[in-house]
């Protein structure tokens, strides 16, 4: 019998990615977007060679009741992959209220009251994953991105408490946290400043949407059933 997982941000660059890799080894998938319509159908027809059942779900996550519009159309469920994210780039002391409330809905608010709801569907049958994709700046912090850091590393936190609370209900929690990745999250960045960042990495580039999503399908698998309370660090070397 296929498995539910439900992916939050599935429009994006790696939420795309998470959902051809796991529809291609037999998940149903929920596919969560809010602007990008016209991705989640094209990845919906990009999925149905699969021969799954991918439901997409519009929600605003920067809005106080995001999570509830997600959470009713929910039914059987066996993973949640949090990819749903924006990032936030300029100096701090010219940072905005509203830019802070935005990013601790969308990154940590929305993502606790959509789990707490989901919960027991999952505890239900004595077992599931909960995944976060959060980031390397939630593990270090970033110059220029205080806000954005301060949001993924609650996430970080997050993880590591719920996973202690309902590893007896066998539910296990855990994070990826993706360095530089191409995706559209960096398109602010000129290619002299991309060149830089890759220059950086011990691996020499930034990663692949795609390295990301085969270590949300390990994190799902039976073959980390050990695995709980862990951040996955997916970063080239970046930060270790």
């Amino acid at each position: 019998m296929r498995k539910y997982v439900l992916i939050t941000g599935a429009s994006g660059g790696i939420g795309q990615a998470v959902a051809v890799k796991l529809a291609s080894i037999g998940y149903n998938l929920y596919l969560h977007y809010n602007q990008n319509a016209d991705f989640i159908n094209r990845l919906i027809d990009k999925l149905n060679k699969f021969n799954g059942e991918y439901i997409p779900i519009h929600a605003d996550l920067s809005t106080s009741d995001g999570y509830k519009r997600i959470a009713s159309e929910i039914f059987s469920l066996d993973g949640i992959v949090h990819c749903g994210g924006n990032s936030q780039y300029g100096m701090f002391v010219d940072l905005e209220l509203k830019e802070v409330e935005d990013l601790m809905r969308i990154h940590v608010i929305n993502p606790i009251m959509l789990t707490k709801e989901l919960l027991p569907k999952m505890t239900s049958k004595r077992q599931g994953s909960i995944i976060v994709i959060t980031s390397i700046w939630g593990q270090t912090g970033g110059s220029c991105e205080v806000a954005y850091s301060a949001a993924k590393g609650a996430q970080i936190s997050f993880v590591k408490a719920l996973s202690k609370e309902v590893a007896l209900s066998g539910i296990r929690v855990n994070a990826i946290a993706p360095g530089a990745v191409n995706t559209g999250m960096m398109a602010r960045f000129t290619n002299e400043e991309t060149d830089e960042i890759s220059a950086e990495i011990p691996m020499g580039r930034m990663g692949r949407p795609e390295e990301i999503a085969d270590g949300v399908s390990y994190l799902l698998s039976g073959e980390s059933s050990y695995i709980t309370g862990q951040v996955l660090a997916i970063n080239g070397g970046w930060y270790t």
